[in-house]
């Protein structure tokens, strides 16, 4: 099975908004970029804004495409595609995750990512 996830790189004062997964999650404890399953008929965008506003309460604009990062977990196929965003109503609230964590581009690799976002923050982090 494969699906399409799309992930916020959401940028305030020069850090990245980063996510835990919590334990009701898969691969509880892992960091990632916030966001999720795109919906059937629904565009990357549309899909990332209403993520992040049931993930983290948080209303963004979403600009352009980081990347793309395929991996295939043991029984999932996942293609995600990152977006950088802007927050243009809210405070950032953990509603689904374990934390989160606002982080400088340099300090990124020292959290343990989920194995489809270490590509991307490998362009966010260089």
């Amino acid at each position: 099975m494969r699906i399409r996830v799309v992930a916020g790189a959401v940028i305030a004062g020069g850090r990245v908004l980063c996510a835990q997964r919590g334990p009701a999650q898969r691969h509880p404890g892992l960091w990632e970029l916030p966001g999720g399953k795109v919906e059937l008929g629904e565009t990357d965008q549309a899909a990332l804004k209403r993520e992040l506003l049931e993930e983290l309460d948080i209303v963004v604009e979403v600009g352009t495409q980081l990347g793309t990062s395929d991996h295939d977990y043991p029984d999932l196929r996942v293609r995600l595609v990152a977006y950088r965003c802007t927050v243009l109503e809210g405070k950032v609230q953990a509603l689904e995750h374990a934390q989160v964590r606002w982080v400088s581009p340099q300090d990124l690799p020292a959290l343990d990512w989920a194995p489809a976002d270490r590509p991307l923050v490998a362009m966010l982090s260089g």
